[in-house]
């Protein structure tokens, strides 16, 4: 029986910054929600493990930590792909109606049409977070920034920053369970290997990302 042949998707990089950023982002989300009287009430400090999640200046300092490692990051990822003037991710004319294509052969068996590295839902999920963190790390600045420096800070200033701060909370979160959601569909499935390997199935890449496996084909020549 032959080897499945494999295609890389993404340089080791890529990957360790995806994953620093997931998981420090899953680390503010929950050391947000327990600076707030939330972890006594339900319980969750009843969990083994998760006797710190009740302490306010343990979870404010894990944010601070969580917060350092989730904006290095996201810095880091906005000046490596600026300078290899990487653009594949940034949304194109008409990535709403392929979307919308994509998701009928979901329902009707179609095939989908020919795409290149990534899929215009991709692109537009990338935008849905983007947006929230941007969001975040902005309002997170001020309200940092008036904690250690500025005590006295405009107050209208600093209420706008928290609800800016949590509405991007809101809106990270929800982003990042459609992330997830989008996993559980079939035909997006491989794509998890790609981002834990760095690579993907060769039938796979010929499936659902044709001029992408065209590109590459042409550089190896």
């Amino acid at each position: 029986m032959s080897a499945t042949k494999l295609v890389k998707r993404h340089e080791l990089i890529v990957m360790l910054e995806h994953w620093g950023i997931a998981i420090s982002g899953i680390v503010l989300l929950m050391s947000g929600i327990f600076q707030l009287p939330s972890a006594a009430r339900y319980k969750i400090t009843a969990i083994p493990g998760f006797w710190w999640s009740g302490e306010f200046f343990f979870t404010l300092k894990l944010h601070y930590i969580a917060s350092v490692v989730f904006v290095g990051l996201v810095l880091f990822h906005l000046v490596y792909h600026l300078l290899l003037q990487e653009r594949a991710m940034i949304p194109q004319s008409g990535d709403v109606s392929e979307s919308i294509k994509v998701l009928k052969t979901f329902i009707t068996n179609q095939p989908e049409p020919p795409f290149g590295k990534y899929l215009p839902e991709q692109r537009l999920a990338y935008v849905a977070i983007a947006i929230p963190v941007l969001m975040l790390v902005i309002s997170g600045l001020i309200k940092t920034w008036k904690n250690i420096y500025a005590p006295d800070m405009d107050r209208t200033l600093l209420l706008w920053a928290t609800w800016v701060h949590n509405v991007g909370f809101i809106l990270f979160f929800m982003a990042f369970m459609g992330h997830l959601a989008a996993l559980l569909i079939k035909p997006n499935r491989p794509m998890l290997r790609g981002m834990l390997t760095g690579k993907v199935t060769r039938e796979y890449a010929e499936h659902r990302h044709p001029r992408w496996v065209s590109e590459i084909e042409k550089n190896e020549t």
